[in-house]
């Protein structure tokens, strides 16, 4: 059992101090503001000299609050009257909350923080109107204030920013670091850019070696901004500069972003933030850790959860004998889980224009004229589950629902319908979407739920009429009522898979991925870009909730067969067929798919839901070859892949494995020779193994055990 607690200083300047593993985080109630105290990454709480605190001062920042809100036109992080201050503790965490009060407006926010003894913490800020009349909140920062102040002998930057560098669709998870420069460095997602980007941020002191990281854990728009400044000191101080930095995570979208009714109590959108001293591998681990204990409600600790799922969609006729072939060739390769993507619900010939039928949610007759059970009974038959693929967040011009209820259409920004999405914010038709997908679930007896979620990011920026008729911006509402829809169901069918999917990876932040199994990350299938893709999201996500997808969609059109399916190996897979109706199976292609998904059933899976990943090449965007590596946490084994990209040739690599313990012995398998030896880990740490990767878009397969 990691260690958690919550240091609580009374006084006239209370204090906060958090504490979970090595993680210190301090607020201070200072001058009717609660403002940040800043960090320690080794356990120190920051008055441990008690007459010379190590905090940060609030008056280095221009904006030091831990919270800011714009209510009515005017910030209440100022004139908070302190109310109440209580610690629940748990064997599994402690969840704290802050009572506070405006002296401005009778609004009343209580932050309540989550400490589960990883080194990352959650928060969110509970909201209650007081008054007779609505209040109108434009802006909203959930966590903010200073990180640290340091003095520096050097003037330039001492501080780097590692993000996602794309928001756009098949960009997913292209991460990066970049130096700060001494401004504001801002990393927009979904709202002012596409909604491509998960949001996530790494913020390095490369002199120091701490690293902070935090995720929003929101669908909307969001924003970090990092703020890095100097300033000179007088010119007698031995050091000259001293250097402050600063974080904040904000929500975007039009004002007001919501209209709190009178006597409304509104939960907004939660934050995840955490501090190592160490580096990026431990940050990344240390997220996970937390991710899997805190945030994700379908705990993954029994292997078979991480079903090898297969899809049958428009890309195909989709016909029952199609189908039928398809899971025959799914079972024969290892599959576990049909599922029908996109198209069910269209007439023959129409299953490429299947937008135009969301919403019909029943089986075409034409081509399921024995409805579903056909294919679910050939799937049982074939020992495989039963999935299909809905998406109920959009309706199409053919769904009964488009033309009956044109209230529960979204408009956008300048007053016009929308066609597709609903108004989730609208009691009824949230109430349709809940009850017609557990009528899905129960008719078609799925074991497993698809969600779907596409369009742009533009389309959900809309306003929406209040009852005091003042004008409110769509995505708080918007996905709070997504969010329970989901969690409700994922409790009703605690049984059911229920993977997520947003045109790829448009919504895989965390407040989605309570309520699902695992997720799609990108529609991107084709090398090299998919290797770049796997790289950064399992980073932002633990491997067995990412999915990756071997053949179909383009991820067959270059490359090596062995970097395909590597490509998935280290993360949940999904398959699709390798040959038409018409041509026969290649005994070749077969065979090696069929011994590598054993290999993953039998070596890889059973670790994956409390493994360690190391991303030994985490700029894959600058690397020759994606090198990637999950250990079991008590190094009992082991995998690695190394993926060429293009225009890298042969390559012959030295790698050190991160995830063996110095005190074992090992017997390290090569995949592609299919030869073992036996190495010391202390030999498999320090010094490495030889690997040959033999051309550019080809790969090598290590997996090493205890002996």
């Amino acid at each position: 059992m990691r260690y958690f607690d919550v240091f609580y200083q009374a006084g006239e300047n209370p204090v906060f101090c958090y504490r979970s593993g090595l993680m210190v985080y301090e607020e201070q109630l200072f001058g009717g503001a609660l403002v940040a105290g800043g960090w320690n990454t080794a356990g120190y709480p920051l008055n441990v000299l008690s007459n010379c605190p190590s905090r940060v001062n609030p008056k280095d920042f221009a904006e030091p609050f831990a919270f800011n809100l714009e209510v009515n036109g005017q910030s209440v992080a100022y004139d908070l009257k302190f109310m109440d201050f209580s610690v629940d503790k748990t064997e599994e965490n402690i969840h704290a909350i802050l009572s506070l009060e405006s002296g401005r407006m009778p609004l009343s926010i209580k932050i309540h923080t989550i400490l589960d003894g990883t080194q990352m913490f959650t928060r969110w800020l509970e909201l209650e109107n007081h008054s007779g009349e609505p209040m109108h909140i434009s802006r909203i920062v959930l966590l903010g204030g200073g990180l640290e102040s340091r003095l520096d002998e050097e003037e330039s930057a001492a501080y780097s920013l590692g993000s996602f560098e794309s928001c756009e669709w098949g960009k997913e998870g292209q991460f990066g670091w970049r130096a700060l420069s001494e401004e504001q460095t801002i990393v927009d997602c979904r709202f002012h850019r596409d909604r491509y980007r998960h949001p996530l941020v790494f913020l390095k002191n490369e002199t120091t070696g701490a690293i902070w990281f935090a995720q929003i854990a929101f669908s909307g728009g969001c924003r970090f901004t990092a703020d890095l400044f100097h300033e000179q000191l007088p010119v007698q101080r031995k050091v000259p500069h001293r250097k402050h930095l600063a974080l904040s995570m904000e929500l975007c979208c039009h004002a007001p972003q919501l209209v709190l009714k009178a006597g409304e109590r509104f939960y907004l959108p939660e934050v995840h933030m955490g501090a190592v001293q160490g580096d990026l591998d431990q940050a990344v681990n240390e997220m996970h850790a937390h991710i899997r204990k805190s945030v994700l409600n379908s705990k993954e600790t029994d292997p078979s959860a991480c079903l090898i799922g297969c899809g049958m969609g428009a890309e195909h006729d989709m016909s029952v004998a199609t189908s039928k072939a398809f899971i025959d060739q799914f079972a024969k390769m290892g599959g576990e889980l049909f599922i029908i993507d996109a198209g069910w619900e269209c007439p023959p010939g129409e299953e490429q224009r299947w937008g135009k039928y969301n919403g019909i949610n029943v089986p075409n007759p034409e081509r399921y004229p024995n409805g579903l059970s056909e294919l679910s009974d050939y799937c049982h038959e074939k020992g495989l589950k039963f999935g299909l693929w809905v998406e109920m967040e959009r309706i199409g011009i053919h769904s009964p629902v488009f033309e009956s209820h044109p209230e529960w259409r979204l408009k956008n920004a300048l007053g016009e319908q929308d066609a597709n999405y609903l108004d989730l914010a609208n009691p009824e038709a949230a109430e349709w979407v809940e009850s017609e997908l557990a009528r899905i679930i129960e008719e078609y007896r799925l074991e497993l739920l698809r969600v779907d979620y596409n369009g742009t990011h533009k389309s959900y920026y809309g306003l929406r009429d209040t009852e005091s008729g003042a004008k409110e911006s769509q995505p708080l509402r918007q996905f709070t009522a997504v969010y329970k829809i989901y969690q409700n169901l994922k409790k009703r069918y605690p049984n059911v898979i229920f993977e997520n999917c947003a045109g790829g990876g448009g919504r895989t932040d965390l407040s989605m991925m309570k309520a699902f199994n695992h997720t799609w990350v990108s529609d991107w299938q084709n090398m090299p870009r998919s290797v770049r893709i796997t790289n950064g999201m399992t980073m932002a996500l633990p491997p067995e909730r990412v999915d990756r997808l071997f053949a179909g969609m383009g991820c067959h059109e270059i490359g090596g067969l062995d970097a395909h399916l590597r490509n998935c190996l280290l993360g949940h897979v999904s398959l699709n067929v390798v040959h038409p109706m018409a041509a026969g199976e290649n005994s070749e292609q077969l065979a090696f798919i069929q011994r590598s998904i054993q290999l993953y059933k039998d070596f890889i899976r059973p670790i994956l839901p409390t493994c360690k990943i190391y991303h030994h090449t985490p700029e894959s965007g600058k690397a020759l070859v994606n090198i990637m590596e999950i250990a079991a946490p008590d190094g009992s084994r082991g995998a690695l892949t190394a993926i060429s990209h293009t225009g890298s040739k042969e390559q012959h690599l030295k790698v050190r494995l991160k995830g063996a313990k110095s005190g074992k012995n090992y017997q390290v398998t090569f995949d592609n020779e299919g030869e073992s030896i036996v190495m010391d880990g202390y030999t498999l740490r320090a010094e490495g193994i030889h690997l040959y990767v033999p051309s550019s878009l080809s790969s090598e397969l290590i997996y090493y055990k205890e002996v």
